[in-house]
């Protein structure tokens, strides 16, 4: 029997998969965020108290569509969780590193609870701020050690599908915030009070979560707990023969020893692959626009014509497709791989895109709305966007940067993959309104453009990974893939295993 073979014959017991759950609630904090922000500054009792001047400008008889909702202070609102997350992630990654992931994971909960009962609280500006900021550091420590803890703890052979927990949690997530948008928009005038300090209900599923799971065992290891290591694999795999795997963690483990800056060895050669991989896959996780979408969608629908409730039951629709065409990741990406899966979503993506921006170029004048049938077409092209988005980029931005690095740089390495993806989702939340102000129907056609590239680095430089031991990918991917081989030069290895 080969090792591969070996680690297959794990149980999915009760437990484990109760650890699952609770871990990807994770993602459910961070979902819940994404989906209440564009409902919320949609929401004219919340425009009226913290930001008149968009109110009074949506009123206009003559209100440019493009550019109603182009207010720098509210794009400020959704996107400063982003920069506090990006920040936040490279203190998670030490907490990670020294404390484990279950504390890590407890922390995220914590500071997401506070950032809940300050939104919903908030009387003035710098509240509403400050409370997406303590969400911000929520989302960057939880972001930080939710994957890692559910790509270590996943069984070689069903790593991709339970990782992709986090990001169907994620959708989930951006789902019920939709649905709780849709109910609030008529509790006039603190229904969006009850959308922002909903956000409590995930986090603390999460902190009660993080009580009861077990701590992964490569955490428990790289922190010189062996015997609590060994037992937890055992607890999880569900089998008492868990052997060849604890002896691939101790090896791993032994290398990570070695290295005191796992930062500074991230700027080594040898690290390059998975680091150019994951920083890449995050900053294009956000130019496919889905951010754009999912946090304004709201927003959207209503310059495309739609009435403010009509356009939040437009969301709900949008969400729903998101959750359940993340099933579908679950069930093929450890059967057809990541590859194919992000190469088809190319595709599909980029016929949605190029079909919203002619359609809106040639029919929204910026005072007028769509006609009913050309903007039914619209929400069906988001639909089939956001589609081929959950299935793809959505989970494997997560799923590939969590799997690919070495135990040593790991924490570092996915806090990079983290602060990239928090760094260019503030970008795209601070910006896309103003973007949407000036460039009009050509912003749809400006991710479009970077959907081609996307769809290029896959097929040049991204190898695959399906069914490959996380700490076997130096070996078995990268030193064989025809452009990343050259990192790995004898001499350059034996430096970098020094280092």
């Amino acid at each position: 029997m080969n090792q591969n073979a070996k680690m297959n014959t794990s149980k999915i017991t009760p437990y484990v998969f109760a650890s699952w759950i609770l871990a990807a609630f994770g993602g459910l904090m961070f979902g819940y965020d994404i989906g209440i922000s564009g409902g919320v500054t949609g929401m004219d009792d919340f425009l009226i108290k913290f930001f008149p001047r968009i109110y009074e400008r949506k009123l206009h008889a003559a209100e440019n569509n493009y550019c109603k909702y182009d207010d720098q202070m509210l794009q400020l609102f959704t996107s400063s969780l982003y920069l506090a997350a990006l920040v936040s992630s490279f203190f998670a990654s030490k907490a990670c590193n020294v404390l484990g992931r279950k504390p890590t994971i407890l922390m995220a909960s914590t500071f997401f609870m506070a950032g809940a009962a300050l939104s919903a609280a908030a009387q003035v500006g710098w509240m509403l701020i400050l409370g997406r900021i303590l969400f911000g550091v929520g989302v960057g420590f939880g972001n930080e050690a939710v994957p890692l803890f559910l790509t270590e703890i996943a069984p070689v052979h069903l790593r991709g599908a339970v990782n992709i927990l986090f990001q169907l949690a994620v959708t989930i997530g951006i789902f019920i915030a939709n649905l709780v948008n849709y109910g609030t928009s008529t509790m006039h005038p603190n229904g969006w009070r009850f959308s922002l300090g909903g956000a409590a209900v995930p986090a603390v599923v999460l902190f009660a979560g993080s009580l009861i799971i077990t701590e992964s065992p490569a955490s428990l290891v790289e922190r010189k707990r062996e015997e609590e290591g060994k037992a937890a694999l055992k607890k999880i795999r569900g089998v008492d023969e868990v052997d060849a795997e604890f002896e691939e963690i101790l090896s791993a483990c032994e290398i990570a020893s070695k290295i005191k800056q796992p930062f500074k060895k991230l700027m080594k050669k040898q690290s390059l692959p998975p680091l150019v991989i994951a920083v890449a896959l995050q900053v294009f996780q956000q130019f496919t626009g889905i951010n754009a979408i999912m946090f304004y969608a709201p927003v959207l629908f209503q310059t495309l014509g739609f009435k403010s409730d009509a356009s939040l039951l437009s969301s709900v629709i949008t969400g729903l497709v998101n959750v359940g065409s993340t099933f579908v990741a679950i069930f093929l990406v450890d059967k057809v791989g990541r590859r194919k899966l992000l190469l088809q979503a190319c595709c599909q993506m980029l016929i949605s895109q190029v079909t919203i921006g002619v359609i809106l170029h040639l029919k929204l004048s910026e005072t007028g709305s769509l006609d009913k049938g050309l903007a039914a077409v619209v929400v069906v092209m988001v639909c089939t966007f956001v589609m081929s988005f959950a299935w793809s980029w959505g989970p494997l931005g997560w799923l590939i940067p969590s799997e690919t690095f070495p135990l040593e740089t790991r924490t570092a390495g996915f806090a990079f993959a983290v602060s990239s993806n928090m760094l260019f989702t503030f970008v795209i939340a601070q910006m896309f309104l103003s973007m949407m102000c000036h460039m009009k129907a050509y912003i749809f056609f400006f991710f479009s453009a970077w959907i081609v590239v996307m769809g290029l680095f896959v097929i040049v430089l991204l190898p695959e990974t399906k069914g490959i031991p996380i700490d076997s990918m130096v070996e078995r991917v990268w030193k064989k893939h025809p452009v990343w081989k050259n990192c790995f030069d004898d001499d350059d290895s034996k430096e970098y295993e020094m280092a």
